[in-house]
């Protein structure tokens, strides 16, 4: 990460401070260890540094605007202070240290939003990150001390969401993560991350595949809404989304993060330079180039899915797909399922495994494996046909030739 040495930090310097790509951190010329790291998306928090005990610990102190400069450079001192006088902390001490108040769940869990998913996860996670914080973690834990947050609190937690096993096991991640950042900043002793410990309930895969007249309702709908603009909530680049996430298996977030840059329809291909994955190609097929050459380019918009506020793209996809899955009578399929629809379809056609894989973006080869029960089924099916017709040779045949000897 850079580091910039030479300023004092004050309201007037640190307003001005700024980074094009990378996260950098800004050190104070007066108080050593005192600096402040900003992001690119214009996030500015305090932190503090020093060495104790043989080893260098950081600890962030604050978000700029939430406390001053002048506020986080005493709070700093004091830290700085009690660190250099340590003899033999015992952990305890050292926690005690290391908080300059007392920090809250929430609190610690909107600093690592910030700070950590906000620059580090894409955004479909950070998405569903705060979601899981705001539904669950807050409302549960959100007043308790992050150094008093114990196993019984975390399976409670757990416990609750049972009816959603997905939901609960992410839950207890999330916190996981957020609580191994207290330990890393002095808040709670080392290795005592109470969700370690639980156990995690076994998630109900689901699993739907849109059959043959399932996708002729649905491509139905989507030319009925093409035809009439769009309407009643799904709008014309919402219905080209969603005709590229059937025609390509693409991840939702894969066809609203998609840009200009990134589409070669005489190529017949998009170039994906960071999809959940890294970077990949993803072929056209004709009908889906189609769709993108028929969307209009907005000077000064680069996205190819645009929304409604000029030069940004289109965020939520699942108010207008619940308005046109229900008009195709499809209410119990999700936007994902079109992924595995077309996973199914190319499995039926006699594709392997591996280029499924290949067709969807899989890192892991066990990831595409989940489809290996479909892949068989399409064996039974072709056996089937065959054992069916020598079958019919067998009966069309029967007593009319007698076997040699027989």
């Amino acid at each position: 990460m850079p580091v910039t040495r030479g300023l004092r930090l004050s309201a007037r310097t640190v307003g001005r401070l700024s980074v094009a790509e990378r996260e950098a951190i800004f050190w104070d010329r007066d108080l050593p260890g005192f600096g402040v790291r900003v992001y690119p998306s214009g996030i500015k928090t305090f932190v503090v540094q020093s060495r104790g005990e043989g080893r260098s610990r950081r600890l962030t102190l604050g978000r700029h605007g939430a406390i001053t400069a002048d506020e986080a450079r005493e709070r700093a001192a004091r830290i700085i202070a009690r660190i250099k006088s340590w003899d033999d902390p015992a952990p305890s001490a050292r926690a005690r240290a290391f908080a300059p108040a007392r920090v809250t769940v929430a609190e610690l869990a909107e600093r690592y939003l910030e700070e950590h998913v906000a620059t580090r996860c894409k955004p479909e996670t950070q998405v569903l990150y705060r979601a899981a914080t705001r539904q669950y973690i807050v409302p549960a834990l959100g007043d308790t001390p992050v150094s008093a947050v114990r196993r019984e609190q975390v399976a409670a937690l757990h416990h609750s969401l049972r009816e959603t096993p997905y939901a609960a096991n992410r839950a207890v991640h999330l916190l996981a993560r957020i609580l191994d950042a207290a330990e890393d900043e002095g808040l709670r002793p080392r290795g005592t991350n109470p969700c370690r410990s639980i156990e995690k309930f076994r998630e109900r895969p689901h699993e739907r595949f849109l059959s043959e007249e399932e996708l002729r309702r649905l491509g139905r709908v989507l030319e009925a809404a093409s035809g009439g603009g769009g309407g009643g909530g799904a709008s014309p680049a919402a219905v080209a989304a969603i005709r590229l996430l059937v025609l390509t298996g693409c991840r939702r977030s894969e066809i609203l993060g998609l840009r200009w840059e990134h589409v070669d329809l005489a190529a017949g291909e998009l170039r994906l330079p960071d999809s959940k994955t890294g970077a990949r190609l993803v072929p056209l097929s004709p009908a889906a180039a189609e769709v993108i050459a028929e969307l209009p380019r907005t000077p000064g918009n680069p996205w190819v899915i645009s929304g409604r506020k000029a030069g940004a793209p289109l965020r939520n996809l699942q108010y207008p797909w619940e308005i046109l899955r229900a008009r195709a009578g499809l209410d119990d399929v999700r936007i994902h399922d079109l992924r595995h629809s077309f996973a199914s379809r190319a499995l039926a056609l006699g594709e392997s495994l591996s280029m499924i894989g290949e067709l969807l973006g899989h890192r892991r080869v066990r990831t595409t494996a989940r489809y290996a029960h479909l892949a068989l089924d399409s064996v039974k099916t072709s056996a089937s046909r065959v054992a069916g017709s020598i079958e019919s040779d067998l009966v069309a045949g029967g007593g009319a030739t007698p076997f040699p000897g027989g």
